[in-house]
């Protein structure tokens, strides 16, 4: 394939598709766009090497000012072959995306402020009490290196201890609260819309974040989480996903 393409980097699994949700949410809006893509592939022990040598910028940082390099992250050749673009964030790239590729917009005018309300609710209180429960079925399908990394304590990714029993009953619970919340607050867009789109009727960034979630499940857990939720609140995630189906290619 031609370089002249955005780069996407990563995590190697052992599953056959991809499952991470920050990395889903640039994917759909590479698809979304209609912008040329390929990924690249990458364990989490050489994340951080790996950023540095393609000179990403770190994530974030840490309180004592150490940098964290995490995935997503591209390589955008496409306006300047010589000088590409190098973005890390997920935000930051989504802001990227729609500043360079103003064409099929995630972030419809005006909408901008109560999409990054919307983003930040599922990223930091919507998806709680879910990640006791798919955080240690995503660990397993990691490759053994991988796992190892974990173990090693190398990430601050959450425990990587399954629950079992009535322990995770009672997780269930709490995530069904967060849907059964989310369902409510998407049900007032019945009468000028769906009711599933967060906009009304056509997908954006806050979608995509949803959505990505539920591709994290069905990829990881299908016949346990991804069972459970989709028909939940009359299978409107179910409904979600599918209307995001087209832009789920993997390149």
């Amino acid at each position: 394939m031609s370089q002249t393409v955005i780069t996407l980097y990563d995590i190697r699994s052992t599953i056959p598709q991809p499952w991470a949700p920050n990395i889903w949410r640039i994917r759909f809006i590479l698809n979304y766009k209609r912008l040329p893509d390929r990924t690249i592939w990458i364990e989490f022990a050489d994340v951080e090497s790996t950023l540095r040598t393609i000179g990403a910028p770190a994530a974030s940082h840490r309180p004592d000012g150490r940098p964290v390099y995490t995935l997503p992250v591209i390589v955008d050749p496409l306006r300047s072959r010589g000088s590409p673009a190098v973005r890390s964030n997920v935000d930051d790239i989504a802001e990227y995306l729609e500043a360079t590729y103003p064409a099929r917009p995630i972030f419809p005018e005006g909408s901008r402020a109560m999409q990054a309300l919307f983003v930040h609710y599922v990223q930091d209180i919507f998806v709680k009490p879910l990640l006791p429960i798919i955080v240690p079925l995503t660990h397993q399908r990691l490759p053994e290196r991988s796992q190892a990394h974990f173990r090693r304590g190398n990430t601050s990714t959450p425990n990587a201890i399954a629950m079992g029993g009535q322990q995770r009953e009672h997780a269930w619970t709490a995530v069904k609260e967060q849907f059964n919340f989310l369902a409510m607050i998407l049900d007032k867009n019945h009468s000028d819309g769906s009711g599933v789109i967060a906009m009304g009727r056509d997908v954006t960034y806050a979608d995509f974040a949803v959505c990505a979630i539920l591709v994290w499940l069905e990829k990881v857990s299908p016949l346990d989480c991804w069972a459970r939720i989709r028909d939940w609140n009359g299978g409107r995630w179910a409904r979600l996903y599918g209307r995001c189906q087209e832009y789920m290619d993997v390149y």
